[in-house]
């Protein structure tokens, strides 16, 4: 039977090199527990009870430990960056069709988070990327006195 939890393992291995995250590979660890106790015992009851019970400490021991060495913190990259940003309107944006606005000096197709009318050269808050637009909101400029 070691032979069996020695290619779960393998497999569990082969899942974590596939994969992003660094949660596969506490099972083929449990996977190499639970082949040692196979040479002990033959019994598969107990054998894949040192299985789950090693994987569920595994993963909660080493959680906190992981987390302090990945960094898991979601980095807006590409599109998803220009939003809360700010931007200018340089074809207006009607009801009717949707305007455009330059970011960065980048020209990306614009429509009105409430359908608004914003005027060509007015400037607008980017709020939302909904496939290829950007859903904008028009900044208002508090009165001078």
């Amino acid at each position: 039977m070691w032979q069996v939890w020695l290619i779960i393992a393998g497999l569990f291995f082969i899942g974590e090199i596939i994969t992003v995250g660094f949660l596969v590979f506490w099972f083929g660890v449990a996977a190499l527990i639970a082949m040692i106790v196979s040479f002990f015992t033959s019994n598969i009851i107990i054998q894949t009870s040192i299985f789950v019970i090693s994987s569920a400490i595994l993963l909660l021991v080493t959680k906190p430990f992981v987390k302090k060495f990945v960094d898991v913190k979601s980095t807006n990259t590409n599109a998803f960056s220009i939003i809360g940003k700010k931007a200018l309107v340089i074809k207006e944006i009607n009801q009717h069709s949707i305007g455009q606005i330059k970011i960065n000096g980048e020209v990306w197709s614009a429509e009105a988070e409430n359908d608004e009318i914003i005027p060509e050269g007015s400037e607008v808050e980017i709020v939302l990327i909904s496939g290829v637009k950007a859903i904008v909101k028009a900044i208002k400029l508090a009165n001078k006195v």
